[in-house]
């Protein structure tokens, strides 16, 4: 398909001249039986495949038999539509369930949150605090003055209340340094 239009697009059209006659100017000076480079090839093959799809694929995109095998499997056009409309159906059951599932767990830590406000007005002020990530605390401002380089980043990229991406990730096996008992956070080592 792609040599077509490649070729369609650098021929003379016969119509509108009459003493013109189709020019291929696209593989003018080749040989029919020599394509050049295999890599060119190939690549070519990749970029347009062709469109006979007349054996299977690895990838399953076309099958010999699969209009065979969905007759066999839906013996009618109303049998397929019932199972589609009972799918249909489940799909909106499982949806209910979790939409009530989510109601049920935010109305528990609406009223956990309630209560925390009757018990401790100051936990649930601080529970519900939005932070600024930009502010600083003026410690933590005097801190970075002092720092340079990669701890100065580290420092400054750390938003409160994230992992922190300088700890170590827990895994199955220890390293095999084994554990560094000097080790300091490298915002407050100076």
């Amino acid at each position: 398909m792609a040599s077509s239009l490649l070729a369609s697009s650098k021929i003379v059209a016969r119509k509108k001249y009459a003493n013109f006659t189709l020019v291929y100017t696209r593989n003018a000076g080749r040989k029919a039986g020599h394509s050049g480079d295999p890599q060119n090839e190939l690549i070519r093959r990749v970029l347009y495949p062709s469109n006979i799809r007349n054996r299977e694929t690895p990838t399953g995109t076309w099958r010999p038999d699969v209009a065979k095998a969905l007759r066999k499997a839906t013996p009618s056009k109303q049998a397929h539509e019932t199972i589609e409309r009972a799918w249909l159906l489940h799909e909106r059951h499982m949806r209910w369930k979790r939409d009530e599932e989510t109601k049920r767990k935010f109305e528990c830590i609406r009223r956990a949150m309630v209560e925390l406000e009757l018990v401790d007005p100051y936990l649930f002020k601080e529970a519900n605090r939005v932070e600024d990530p930009r502010k600083r605390a003026e410690a933590e401002a005097e801190l970075l003055k002092g720092l340079k380089g990669a701890e100065k980043k580290a420092m400054e990229c750390r938003l409160p209340g994230l992992f922190p991406p300088e700890l170590r990730l827990p895994t199955d096996t220890p390293p095999r340094t084994g554990w560094d008992y000097d080790w300091k956070l490298p915002s407050t080592s100076s």
